[in-house]
């Protein structure tokens, strides 16, 4: 088989969370254990950072991908979903797996495969780590797919583990709770490994000292420890009674959130013998998505209409693109919208009533119908138009926009992902 023929391979014979939902998750990991048990277990041969989280981990992982790869270290870094192409999801030093060590891995494991039917979220991770281990990587970002305890990354022993924001998402699978979640997230935290909380949170900070108190594990909240704020010029951090200024190129008012954990992690790992010179860390910083090929995170894609595209999905990432709106000038909102059919629909009741919609669903079977989209957010109170196409809807949304005017695109990863501009 040729690279798109393997890739195909992977997407029709292996369920895969992102096009059917829950019935691709696999509340086990025997199966990531057995595949990586036959490659020789690669992910014990490599050092590993471990980032979960509901919203942020994405960014947390290349923001700390980038400084240490600017730091010289060989960095490996894996992430999901992908936006373009499957590559995406497994890095050394910012490029993407090459399309025949993907086809040569399958073509090795395919027998592994068909005798114990993984997820197709399995096969990836199991990949990632016989990448790294074969590159010769000196750490490796590991990000987790969905929660954490389960979650099939959650085979390493990694050398720190990074925690974000907890919110609603996935309740089908982690819990009814903020508490419950925070569990399964709080699964990646290992025995004697410290452990970082990037933002203290009343409802669910007590699930993290005890899980790291049970494990005798040093758990840091950076968000105690490190103020962030947002100027014209950069952000303003204040740590241990020091002022210093960052430039990110991930430009979301969110990343205020994420920025303490990373630079919390990079204390910690400077601890565990790391060079992480300061310049390293402003420059990794300054162009984290360059250096990593992140998208999707307020990503600008044109001026007058101002256009941008944004993954943010659930409740609080909603929130903060409301948040983030707040600090632009614009005359009409244009927001090109769609979202995924396991998705609780009261989301649609945080969006603002005066903009106008472009109900929109992406190519695949998760996608929920734009029929039943544009049901529900009328019910909402929320006015617009049905266009089923992701780029027509945005075609249109710019048609009918003034230069003075904003698009927003998102709802859900999906709907970036089809952009053609992206």
């Amino acid at each position: 088989m040729n690279y798109r023929e393997t890739v195909d391979y992977l997407y029709q014979n292996l369920p895969m969370f992102q096009r059917v939902g829950a019935s691709a998750f696999k509340k086990d990991l025997t199966n990531t254990r057995q595949l990586c048990g036959a490659l020789g277990n690669p992910q014990n041969a490599i050092k590993t950072i471990h980032i979960a989280g509901t919203n942020g981990k994405g960014s947390t992982s290349h923001m700390l991908a980038a400084v240490l790869q600017t730091s010289g270290y060989k960095t490996g870094l894996y992430t999901s979903p992908h936006l373009k192409e499957f590559t995406e999801r497994i890095r050394v030093n910012g490029q993407e797996v090459s399309q025949d060590f993907v086809v040569s891995f399958v073509d090795r494991v395919k027998p592994l495969i068909q005798e114990i039917q993984p997820s197709f979220f399995e096969i990836t991770v199991a990949m990632a780590f016989d990448y790294f281990a074969h590159e010769n990587v000196d750490v490796a970002v590991i990000e987790t797919g969905l929660g954490g305890r389960l979650d099939s990354t959650n085979i390493i022993s990694p050398c720190l583990s990074v925690i974000t924001n907890i919110s609603w998402d996935h309740m089908d699978l982690l819990g009814n709770t903020l508490p419950q979640i925070a569990s399964e997230k709080a699964g990646i935290i290992k025995s004697n490994t410290p452990v970082i909380i990037s933002e203290r949170q009343s409802e669910v900070e007590s699930v993290f000292v005890e899980k790291a108190h049970v494990l005798a594990s040093e758990i840091r909240f950076a968000s105690d420890q490190i103020k962030v704020e947002k100027s014209s010029s950069g952000w303003e951090v204040e740590h241990q009674g020091q002022k210093k200024f960052y430039s990110l190129d991930l430009l979301g008012a969110y990343q205020a959130k994420n920025l303490p954990g990373v630079l919390m992690a990079i204390e910690v790992l400077r601890t565990q013998g790391f060079d992480l010179p300061d310049r390293a860390v402003y420059e990794g910083l300054a162009h984290a998505a360059r250096i990593t090929g992140l998208k999707g995170r307020w990503q600008k894609l044109s001026d007058r209409p101002l256009t941008i595209c944004d993954t943010g999905h659930n409740e609080a990432g909603i929130h903060e693109i409301l948040r983030q709106l707040k600090e632009l000038r614009f005359n009409r909102l244009h927001w090109v919208w769609g979202m995924v059919k396991d998705k609780d629909v009261k989301v649609l009741q945080l969006l603002p009533q005066d903009a106008h919609y472009y109900f929109c669903q992406a190519s695949i079977p998760r996608a929920m119908p734009v029929e039943e989209l544009h049901r529900n957010a009328i019910a909402a109170g929320l006015n617009g138009e049905m266009i089923p196409n992701v780029n027509e809807a945005l075609q249109l949304a710019k048609s009918r926009s003034g230069a003075d005017d904003l698009i927003l695109i998102g709802g859900s990863t999906f709907v970036v992902a089809e952009l053609d501009n992206l």
